[in-house]
């Protein structure tokens, strides 16, 4: 098993930072396995045996970059925070980014990926029931705003052309939240 922190961890890190770096790159090489590999210092068997495509790569990395930064914002008042973060959230997974970003967890082989994704909503919806928990309020169940808001808003997201805007995701979440 990897030690966190030892030289799986590190080798990890350097071929994720090689990926957003090519990216970067205007006139850089295509991302591709060998270019990876030579820019992160390992060799493109290394690449392989870890992650088995290309494609799975890209999409660990972009589950990884889909991690929030940092807890959800705390005013005081839960339902507050909770259309706070879901404005910034559709606003995130909504961009030309987010979206690409999405599609490449999608485009892995690995269901965790997008399971790692799911994870980390959850992990923030929480956050912010267990505020309202601790307010002796009873809100929503994680699963019933995952349900009633966040897939018909990552519907729209994935399989539409035009983004979901603010009304639509506060409207869903007044529904949810008024049942």
């Amino acid at each position: 098993m990897a030690r966190p922190g030892g030289r799986s961890a590190r080798i990890q890190a350097a071929i994720f930072k090689a990926v957003e770096e090519l990216r970067e790159e205007p006139d850089g090489p295509d991302l591709t396995v060998p270019a990876i590999a030579a820019r992160a210092g390992v060799t493109p068997s290394t690449i392989y045996r870890r992650w088995g495509t290309l494609n799975e790569l890209l999409a660990q990395v972009a589950a990884q970059n889909l991690r929030p930064d940092a807890p959800p914002e705390a005013t005081g008042d839960w339902r507050r925070d909770l259309e706070i973060w879901l404005r910034q959230f559709v606003e995130e997974m909504s961009s030309d980014p987010g979206r690409a970003m999405l599609r490449e967890v999608l485009g892995g082989e690995r269901a965790e990926n997008a399971g790692q994704c799911s994870a980390y909503t959850r992990q923030q919806l929480d956050a912010i029931l267990d505020r309202a928990r601790d307010a002796s309020d009873e809100p929503p169940s994680t699963d019933e705003l995952l349900d009633g808001v966040i897939a018909p808003v990552m519907y729209r997201i994935l399989f539409t052309r035009a983004a979901p805007d603010d009304d639509y995701a506060i409207a869903l979440l007044q529904r949810t939240l008024e049942r």
